[in-house]
């Protein structure tokens, strides 16, 4: 039995839930998300809860008895709440700037990088003398969110002998020792 499939999912106040031919669709003060659901997966909505229900107790139903469960929890998350993720740019030069929905990125390479960003996604930047420049994005799409994350870390990861590269804040960078002379 899926521990997490089973797990009941609370409703918060602001939050409305529907399902109409499959696909559930969750609206909340930050935005409004959907999800197809497939496989016979049904939802049970009483008394500001939500149970999620498979067919049966076939491989299939159990896997994605709890990825359902846990998508539908994260999009009412997301648009009641929001979620955030900030990443660190480590190394000289490196610079970050944004404009309405486009981020300006300086990542040692001979180019500049300008990555168009989603409307769902809103960013900002933060430049401190002697820190490292920090991007944030914001967005009640936790899925979007953090594919938009690892292609902008994409550009530069942190290579292992210096730290240098695009880090999420409070990552640990393994660090090796580099050339004994």
């Amino acid at each position: 039995m899926s521990r997490i499939g089973k797990a009941i999912i609370t409703i918060p106040a602001g939050v409305t839930i529907t399902e109409n031919n499959g696909v559930v669709t969750v609206k909340g003060a930050k935005g409004e998300l959907s999800q197809e659901l497939t496989a016979g997966i049904t939802l049970e909505q009483k008394d500001g809860e939500l149970n999620v229900n498979r067919p049966s107790d076939s491989k299939q139903h159990k896997a994605l008895h709890g990825l359902y469960r846990a998508l539908i929890a994260n999009m009412i998350v997301g648009v009641n709440e929001g979620f955030e993720k900030k990443l660190e740019l480590v190394g000289v030069g490196y610079r970050a700037s944004h404009a309405g929905q486009k981020l300006e990125l300086a990542l040692g390479f001979s180019h500049g990088i300008v990555l168009e960003l989603p409307n769902e996604v809103k960013v900002d930047t933060l430049t401190e003398k002697g820190k490292n420049p920090i991007i944030t994005l914001t967005s009640h799409d936790k899925q979007l969110l953090g594919m938009v994350t690892a292609k902008i870390r994409s550009f530069r990861k942190p290579e292992p002998y210096k730290g240098k590269g695009v880090k999420f804040v409070g990552e640990i960078v393994r660090r090796k020792a580099g050339k004994s002379a």
